[in-house]
C-alpha cells in the first residue's frame, strides 16, 4: 500500500533539511525517519522511500539506517511501547518476572501488539537505570521500581485511555507524538512538558555533590546558551582580535653597512640575516619521520637498520647490545636467515618434528627381530608399529 505524506510532514521535511548544510543534507535522515513514524506509526516502505526522495538517496541506504537503530519500527506499533529491562541488575530484582507477567496478561511476546493496537511489549537488554530497577518505560520514559502488579496496574489504565505518570520525566504521549518530538519539535500539548521530576537516587548524588563541594570549575548555571549566529560572531571578534595583537612585520634596514675594512658599504644593501638559533638537537638535516607512512615509521623505530637509522632522529629509538653500540646494518636480516635455516618447516610427508634416524632404527629393529624368531611380514609390520 503506498501512503501518501500529508503537506504538514512534507513542510516539516524541508525544515529538517534546512538546518543542515546543503552538501550536508543527508545528516537530516535520523531526524526523518522519526518524521515519518510520526505519521504512520512505524518506518513503513512508503516512509522509506520519502526519505530516499527528499534527500536524493536511494532506498537501500535508507533502509540501512533503518533497520539499524532499535527506535525505528519496521511494522506497526501500538500506542504505547512497553518496555521492561531484563538485563543482570532488572532481572535479580524481578524484571524477568515483571516480563512474564506482562506477556501473559496481554497475550503477547516480545515485539507483538495487542489486539486493540493499544500496546506493543518488549523486553529491553538495558535501559540505563540500574539505581532504580526493576525498570519499565513507556514511550521512553521511566517507571522505577515496578513489581508485577504495578506493571499490570500501568497497562490497564493505558488501555482504558489514561496517561498514569512516570516516575520521572513528563506526562505521558503516544509513539506517535513522541516521534515528532524526536523529529526535533516541541510537544504542544497543553502541559506537555508539566509535572514530573527527578528519583531519589539522583538526588542523592546532587546532595552529596553540594555536601562535599563537589561542582565543574567554573560552572556557571544562569549563564544562557548561545546560537550559533552569535558563537560564530563571538569568533570573528577574537579572531579579529589575535589578527591585531600580531606584531608588525620588521622590514628591511636601509641604513648603510660598514664593510670589514671600516669603510661603509652601499646604500640600500641590508645587513645579512643572522642564522637561526640551534635547537640544540644533534640529528642531521632529514625529513621528518610523520612523512613516512605510520607502518614504515613503527617498523624502523622497533628494528631500524643502523646503516640508514638517525639515531637523534624524533620519534625513532636505535637499540644497542647493551654498550652503548648500535647493531651492524644487516644484524637483522642475518638473524632471521639464520632462524629460517635452524628451523626448516616439515614437508608434506612427515609431521613437524619426525626425524629420518628414528624411521630407519624402527625399520632396522623390526628386520632384526624378524630374523630372529622368524616372524613374517605381518608380523614385523606389527613388531616396528609398537616399537
Amino acid at each position: 500500500m503506498t501512503t501518501t505524506f500529508t503537506d504538514e510532514t512534507r513542510e516539516r521535511a524541508r525544515d529538517i533539511i534546512a538546518r543542515y548544510p546543503a552538501d550536508r543534507s543527508r545528516s537530516a535522515l535520523l531526524p526523518l525517519l522519526h518524521l515519518v513514524q510520526a505519521e504512520e506509526g512505524y518506518v513503513s516502505p512508503a516512509g522509506v522511500a520519502f526519505c530516499a526522495e527528499v534527500l536524493g538517496l536511494n532506498k537501500a541506504q535508507v533502509g540501512a539506517v533503518a533497520t539499524f537503530y532499535t527506535m525505528y519500527k519496521r511494522k506497526p506499533t501500538g500506542d504505547f511501547l512497553v518496555s521492561v529491562c531484563t538485563n543482570t541488575m532488572c532481572n535479580v530484582l524481578g524484571g524477568q518476572e515483571v516480563y512474564d507477567t506482562l506477556a501473559e496478561h496481554l497475550g503477547v511476546g516480545h515485539d507483538e501488539t495487542t489486539t486493540d493496537g493499544t500496546i506493543t511489549l518488549e523486553h529491553a537488554e538495558c535501559l540505563a537505570a540500574c539505581d532504580y530497577g526493576p525498570v519499565m518505560t513507556v514511550n521512553y520514559d521511566f517507571f522505577d521500581g515496578v513489581d508485577a502488579s504495578t506493571a499490570v496496574g500501568v497497562v490497564d489504565e493505558l488501555r482504558a485511555g489514561g496517561r498514569p505518570m512516570p516516575t520521572r520525566g513528563a506526562r505521558l504521549c503516544t509513539l506517535k507524538e513522541m516521534a515528532v518530538q524526536l523529529a526535533g519539535f516541541a510537544d504542544e500539548r497543553d502541559g506537555a512538558v508539566a509535572d514530573g521530576g527527578p528519583g531519589e537516587p539522583t538526588l542523592r548524588g546532587l546532595r552529596l555533590a553540594q555536601q562535599h563541594g563537589v561542582s565543574v570549575p567554573g560552572f556557571d548555571p544562569n549563564t544562557p546558551i548561545r546560537s550559533k549566529a552569535e558563537a560564530d560572531k563571538a569568533a570573528a571578534e577574537a579572531k579579529a582580535k589575535a589578527e591585531a595583537a600580531k606584531p608588525a612585520p620588521v622590514e628591511a634596514s636601509a641604513a648603510p653597512v660598514k664593510g670589514g675594512d671600516g669603510a661603509s658599504a652601499p646604500t640600500g644593501i641590508a645587513e645579512p640575516a643572522k642564522p637561526e638559533t640551534a635547537t640544540g638537537s644533534t640529528a642531521p638535516d632529514v625529513k621528518a619521520p610523520d612523512d613516512k607512512s605510520p607502518q614504515v615509521r613503527t617498523a624502523e623505530t622497533r628494528q631500524p637498520d643502523a646503516g640508514t637509522a638517525v639515531p637523534d632522529a624524533p620519534g625513532t629509538k636505535v637499540p644497542t647490545d647493551g654498550t652503548g653500540t648500535a647493531p651492524e646494518a644487516g644484524d637483522a636480516r642475518s638473524a632471521e636467515a639464520a632462524g629460517v635455516a635452524a628451523n626448516a618447516p616439515a614437508s608434506d610427508g612427515k609431521p613437524a618434528g619426525d626425524e629420518a634416524g628414528a624411521q630407519e632404527r624402527n625399520l632396522t629393529e623390526a628386520k632384526a627381530g624378524t630374523d630372529a624368531d622368524g616372524a613374517g611380514p605381518a608380523d614385523a609390520n606389527e613388531t616396528g608399529a609398537q616399537k
